[in-house]
């Protein structure tokens, strides 16, 4: 039997509701309003009216129309036609977006909150522009120029004493770095100089000496950590870092400046058009997810926001207990509360190292002699990759270069052979580089592609004269071989590994034009409609998110990225400036914040407070003496300054629950 299209659209509204049996509303021929007076009333149905509707549905890729109810997507076609259907039901018809691109909401796969966080409200001297807490940090890309950016920053320093943080060095742009450097610069202050990469330190002597990263704790190093530091030149890389990390952090990440991080970032995806985010594997620790959830679990929060466990950690916890790794795994799917949500039976590895440290593990080397690092040792890789695959687990994997690559696919055929699995869509997460032959075994596989086009944008022109050279840089994100061996192709920015700007990811993809110019690699361009799924329907894929987001469908939530122009009416260089009005999320219409337009003040660290009264059940209330001038509070909370070394202050929270309380505790415990 065929059904009328205005049969099947009320059918699709009955299930998508739970309302109704779809294969007796089939045989009824039932219409919409009889749908409703059926079930009783339900809330009123919003027709939306656009110039254009981008539904990222092959089904029907435009439409001038979409009826919301109840957050949901109840049809999808022209203004008269979903007219119809709501017959003498109420309704009501909405011109907010008349003049606008409804685009399905953007989803960004793969963003890490405490480091993006952590990196807007540091000194941000970087490859490329960002905004950040302070303002606008425009781009520096040559020696001389950041040395001078760095010197003026130190000499700005208003107290020496205090911990001096800068992100987005890079050595093959802004040339060496080490502790005798620092040292010149900053003999009496504290200095973390944090890699573009975020898998790399340099620390100098006053900052060692203050945290205690000493000879002593460079013996508790393992053999594989102690290979990834360099104690004379104050350099911790990849297993290094991880390692160094239990120092440092407290003088990074105190509880101030993350939620003033994490607060910037709301605003900052809101603004780029994100409806959905994912961490694919960050921190395993249960009161950092905690401070996470305080920003970004209220229902005011105009984005979903979903993690995903990080299996290095517990391969390290469970290396011979993959029954006790399994079971641990699975306790964190509970992390989440409101927007913040764990997706289960998903896992994240990493095999090689970061692509803008030029650590990835390439299989011919590099130009310049230098070595490559591994994240999870190759038999720590297997181990742990073999255990969840067994346990039914989605797999995705950090991988850079093509002799990651060799590991992962090893380990992918090595699974499928012995215990077969339909789709198991495991992941290939920023896919820097790969060899020709290499993705067309992946597509055979059944493996699928989430990528970090912007990779090309930012390293590729440069990695072309140093480390690479220009045949291989030329290869870098190989987006149109895995659109020709079938593969399911997704974007991602890591950020802050590169902005989360969906727009600019897709510009890139489109593009492949370098920050020095020239086009690289464009046979290894996509087209605009690939790329366009691959920030909707594909990244919702990826993510096992594809039937309730992803395209504008009936039954699906109704999330929408609004935009001033459609992607189709302007010329592809033109792509990454098209104005973002606003969202939807789930029916709720959110035009986006302005930008900040002048500096923002953050509180300094609390470096020196010593607890003097208990704390109550929310972090902060208590009796602290500062040792020197400081701010204490949090963003919402009742702000007080300690005007003078020895000022007693009372501090308490005003907002409520104790979301930063482990953290706070731990860190003034260990700093009193």
């Amino acid at each position: 039997m065929q059904m009328t299209r205005r049969a099947l659209t009320a059918v699709t509204l009955a299930a998508s509701l739970g309302i109704l049996d779809w294969r007796r509303a089939a045989s009824q021929g039932i219409a919409l309003q009889d749908i409703i007076g059926r079930v009783g009333p339900l809330p009123d149905a919003t027709i939306y009216v656009a110039r254009e509707i981008l539904t990222m549905d092959p089904t029907r890729p435009r439409a001038e129309a979409v009826a919301v109810v109840g957050g949901r997507i109840a049809a999808v076609g022209g203004l008269a036609e979903l007219q119809a259907l709501a017959g003498e039901q109420p309704f009501r018809i909405d011109r907010t977006f008349a003049d606008k691109v409804l685009i399905a909401g953007f989803i960004e796969q793969h963003v890490h909150p405490v480091l993006a966080a952590l990196m807007v409200v540091a000194d941000v001297i970087a490859i490329e522009d960002w905004d950040t807490v302070a303002g606008f940090s425009p781009a520096v890309r040559d020696p001389s120029g950041y040395r001078q950016r760095l010197t003026s920053a130190l000499k700005a320093q208003r107290d020496p004493d205090q911990v001096y943080l800068t992100w987005g060095y890079h050595h093959y742009f802004h040339g060496d770095m080490s502790r005798a450097l620092l040292d010149e610069l900053a003999p009496d202050t504290p200095v973390i100089v944090w890699h573009r990469s975020q898998h790399e330190v340099f620390l100098n002597s006053k900052l060692m000496e203050r945290m205690g990263v000493n000879e002593a704790f460079l013996a508790t190093f393992t053999p594989s950590q102690a290979a990834m530091a360099d104690f004379g030149t104050g350099h911790f890389f990849e297993q290094g870092t991880l390692k160094v990390l239990e120092k440092i952090a407290p003088a990074m990440a105190t509880p101030e400046r993350l939620r003033a991080g994490l607060e910037f970032t709301v605003g900052y995806y809101h603004r780029q058009g994100i409806t959905i985010a994912c961490e694919p594997g960050g921190f395993l620790s249960k009161p950092l997810q905690d401070a996470i959830n305080a920003v970004y679990a209220p229902d005011a929060t105009p984005f979903n926001h979903y993690f995903i466990p990080d299996g290095k950690s517990f391969a390290a916890l469970y290396r011979n207990d993959p029954t006790r790794m399994i079971a641990e795994t699975r306790k964190t799917l509970d992390w989440g509360s409101g927007r913040v949500r764990f997706l289960p039976q998903q896992i994240k590895f990493l095999t090689d190292g970061a692509i803008y440290s030029q650590l990835m593990q390439m299989t011919d080397g590099y130009t310049d002699g230098h070595k490559g690092a591994w994240i999870m040792d190759p038999d720590v890789f297997s181990y742990a990759f073999q255990a969840y695959w067994d346990a039914d687990y989605h797999i995705h994997v950090h991988n850079n270069g093509d002799a990651g690559m060799d590991v992962l696919l090893a380990n992918l055929e090595r699974a499928l052979r012995r215990k077969p699995r339909f789709d198991h869509r495991t992941t290939i997460v920023h896919f820097g580089y790969a060899r020709p032959e290499q993705v067309e075994k992946a597509g055979r596989l059944g493996a699928i592609v989430s990528a970090n086009p912007y990779y090309v944008t930012a390293l590729s022109g440069r990695y072309a004269e140093i480390g690479l050279g220009p045949e291989r840089a030329r290869r870098m994100v190989p987006l149109a071989d895995a659109h020709r061996a079938g593969m399911s192709i997704s974007f991602h920015s890591d950020m802050p590994m590169a902005p989360a700007k969906p727009l600019q990811l897709i510009w890139s993809a489109v593009n492949r034009v370098t920050a020095e110019g020239p086009v690289s690699g464009p046979d290894q361009v996509v087209d605009l409609e690939t790329a366009l799924r691959a920030m909707t329907i594909e990244a919702a894929y990826s993510i096992r998110l594809e039937n309730e987001v992803g395209s504008i469908t009936p039954g699906k939530f109704a999330n929408f990225t609004v935009l001033e122009q459609s992607p189709y009416a302007v010329a592809p260089m033109d792509l990454k400036n098209i104005s973002v009005w606003g969202t939807v999320l789930e029916g709720r219409v959110q035009p986006a914040p302005p930008a900040p337009q002048r500096r923002a003040e953050i509180s300094p660290p609390v470096p020196s407070m010593r607890r003097l009264g208990p704390f109550g059940a929310a972090w902060p209330s208590g009796r602290f003496v500062a040792t020197d001038p400081t701010r204490v509070g949090l963003a919402r909370c009742e702000h007080l300054m300690c005007s003078s070394p020895g000022a007693e202050a009372t501090v308490s929270c005003a907002c409520g629950g104790g979301a930063f309380s482990a953290i706070v505790s731990a860190m003034i415990e260990k700093r009193g």
